[in-house]
């Protein structure tokens, strides 16, 4: 079968490794974790035995016992590796013990936005007293800065900071970002919040020769395009785009990128690295000839690709395909026409042997999905149609590249994303040129010091930008509120897998798999827009300084809160959930605004939701309007109100309490120990508190 032919011996132990890696992870912090290495540590030593005693005992008569032998050894590499990447299970990690103050070491390069400065910091040892103990571990530490002063702070350079880290907190709201996965996946768990005075530099340096050489590169080369662009937007682009520094690019831009399906360009990845390799290819075609002008290429080739990841600061992204393109141009050096699925699994092995928490990072999922339907399916779609005119066929080409891409990152980037860009055919044609030209013309000003090209490089990216505003601003631009569950997803993956097989093997039994996932996931679709048409909820968000509460029914929404939907808060916390409840109409009411429909009333401070009952209880309460031992769900209390629980208490029954953040830290304390002395629930809405 040809399915079976694309699947080398890489693919074959790719599959287990991983397998190996996701049980593990699954296994995390279970009673699991232990019997799982012990497994895997069993079946290394048994595979050593069997190949030591490989001809005495005539193993190669049980051939398929072998194969599963060799899955078991390359699945308990992944539970291995992944033990191993796991720092938060290392006994040495520096939060299984206590410590007055920490040693650290930034790991990456400081980030700052507005007045904080958040870094990657990798812990030396821990201070107890006098005493000092080796330990290791990632922490997340953000300083407040003065934005108007820039930051002294480089990759390598140790401190000593105190250790009042904290674990890093879950996400308070329904369907908001898990920042706390996110950084796990980094290896980090704790974070720290520090004054400058907190920070007291060591004379020690530590960190990689390398990476400490690329980022001060890359540092020196983003203030020379600061300096020739004038223009914030174009600079931000220029410097994203060339160079992978992520620096601050307007709402209005990020938004056109990301709902024209162009966001990868705003990646330093494979495309970027590909244009360079296939320039440098061309222009080096002429040492083809001889055999050893040919390695010579082969060896000029890497130098400059990987002296580009070099100037990029050596980014997660870049390494990706540096590694993909090295492994790409040694075997095609080696067997003149290189298998691409052999590449992508060796390089995706190689990747996750490296570092295991990439299975799980978005953009390497993302990446070796994009290049697996640049592989497979782009040739099939290209082939689909014949034009005889060489520009139709470039173009055609460029469009099935397109359509392959989006097509195999689809499922997962609607998943992750939520949204589906409608023009992306045309949106990608757009950009291919002056992406190509900006490349070309960004490295020639780099590297020769072109400075009288720099106008037009700056005039080239602002005609990119409102070219794609121009088409995020068409209508039906973007699709939004996409919303899968996780068994949605697999039906989606599933459906498009068997329908590629389908399509290929003129297969009627994987025809009929196809529809019968199609018709899971339309059953699971409907369903979920009849649970939404029906549905009846309150949502009490915990914000830091606002406050909210979401009376939903149906797809209608009303909230009470001080914020408006364009609010950065509103729609970082508050949006995802309505999006993922399918709202399609919002009304916000503040404190003291009145309303009544035909399932919420709100007046004198109270309010109706079908049969809840909550009492608005602020400064302004005094008990009027109130009825002698009247019966409330809950209590919202709000703004520093002066009236004690008790006396509330002896005039109104009730069942629960909402606190918001628009109360100080000390009557919050105050009203969450009266309620559990009363037993009474209390739901803090502000973080550091739940």
């Amino acid at each position: 079968m040809r399915i079976r032919q694309n699947i080398s011996i890489f693919g074959k132990i790719l599959l287990p490794f991983c397998i190996g890696l996701w049980i593990l992870h699954a296994a995390d912090n279970t009673k699991l974790n232990l019997p799982v290495l012990i497994f895997a540590i069993s079946i290394f030593i048994l595979s050593l035995i069997i190949s030591f005693l490989y001809k005495s005992l005539k193993v190669y008569h049980y051939k398929r016992l072998l194969a599963i032998l060799i899955n078991l050894l390359f699945f308990s590499l992944g539970l291995i590796v992944y033990a191993n990447e796991n720092l938060i299970q290392n006994p040495n990690n520096f939060s299984h013990h206590q410590a007055n103050f920490l040693s650290i070491s930034i790991a990456d390069e400081p980030q700052q936005h507005g007045s904080i400065l958040r870094f990657k910091a990798r812990v030396l040892a821990n201070y107890t007293g006098h005493q000092k103990q080796q330990t290791s571990g990632y922490l997340l530490v953000a300083l407040h800065w003065d934005s108007a002063s820039p930051a002294q702070l480089h990759y390598g350079e140790n401190y000593y900071i105190p250790a009042h880290y904290k674990v890093i907190a879950p996400p308070y709201n329904p369907a908001e970002f898990d920042f706390r996965s996110w950084l796990a996946m980094q290896n980090i768990h704790h974070q720290i919040f520090l004054q400058p005075e907190e920070l007291i530099p060591s004379k020690i340096k530590t960190g990689h020769a390398l990476i400490s050489f690329a980022l001060a590169l890359r540092k020196n080369q983003v203030a020379l395009y600061r300096r020739l662009i004038k223009d914030d937007n174009a600079f931000a682009v220029a410097s994203t785009l060339i160079l992978g520094y992520r620096a601050d690019l307007s709402a209005e831009t990020l938004a056109a990128y990301s709902k024209t399906g162009t966001i990868h360009a705003l990646s330093v990845s494979g495309m970027h690295v590909g244009i360079i390799y296939l320039v440098l290819n061309q222009a080096l075609g002429w040492m083809d000839r001889k055999v050893w002008l040919k390695w010579s290429k082969v060896l000029l080739l890497l130098l400059l690709i990987w002296g580009y990841a070099v100037l990029t600061g050596c980014s997660a992204s870049v390494l990706r395909s540096a590694i993909m393109l090295s492994i790409f141009i040694l075997a095609k050096a080696v067997h003149n026409q290189a298998n691409n699925y052999q590449v992508l699994y060796f390089s995706a092995f190689c990747l996750l042997l490296y570092n295991p928490f990439f299975f799980w990072d978005v953009g390497f999922q993302l990446s070796y999905l994009a290049v697996s339907g640049l592989i497979y399916l782009q040739p099939k779609l290209e082939q689909l149609i014949n034009f005889k005119s060489l520009w139709l066929r470039k173009l055609w080409s460029l469009i099935s590249l397109s359509i392959a891409a989006q097509l195999f990152t689809f499922p997962l980037s609607s998943y992750y994303f939520h949204q589906f860009p409608v023009y992306f055919i045309l949106s990608n044609l757009f950009i291919v040129l002056p992406v190509t030209l900006l490349m070309y013309i960004g490295m020639l000003l780099l590297l020769f010091r072109l400075y009288w090209i720099a106008p037009l490089f700056e005039w080239l990216i602002i005609f990119m930008n409102r070219g794609l505003e121009k088409i995020a601003a068409l209508p039906y631009s973007s699709i939004h509120m996409i919303w899968f569950t996780k068994t949605e997803l697999i039906l989606l993956c599933l459906f498009l897998l068997f329908s590629c097989m389908a399509l290929q093997q003129k297969n009627k039994y994987y025809l009929a798999l196809s529809l019968f996932a199609a018709g899971c996931f339309q059953v699971m679709f409907v369903k979920g827009e009849l649970s939404a048409a029906r549905q009846q909820k309150i949502i009490p968000f915990t914000l830091n300084r606002n406050y909210a509460v979401a009376f939903i029914s149906s797809t209608q929404a009303v909230l009470i809160t001080d914020l408006l939907p364009g609010d950065p808060a509103f729609k970082f916390h508050i949006q995802p959930a309505l999006d993922q409840l399918k709202i399609r109409e919002i009304t916000c009411l503040k404190w003291k605004e009145t309303l009544t429909s035909k399932t919420l009333q709100v007046r004198e401070h109270q309010l109706l939701f079908k049969n809840f009952k909550v009492l608005l209880l602020d400064t302004a309460f005094n008990n009027w309007g109130i009825k002698e031992k009247a019966v409330f769900d809950a209590v919202w209390v709000h703004g520093e109100p002066q009236l004690k629980m008790g006396e509330l208490r002896s005039v109104i029954t009730f069942k629960e309490i909402w606190v918001d953040a628009t109360n100080r830290n000390y009557t919050i304390q105050r009203h969450r120990t009266d309620t559990i002395n009363f037993s009474k629930p209390t739901l803090i809405l502000k973080p550091g508190f739940r």
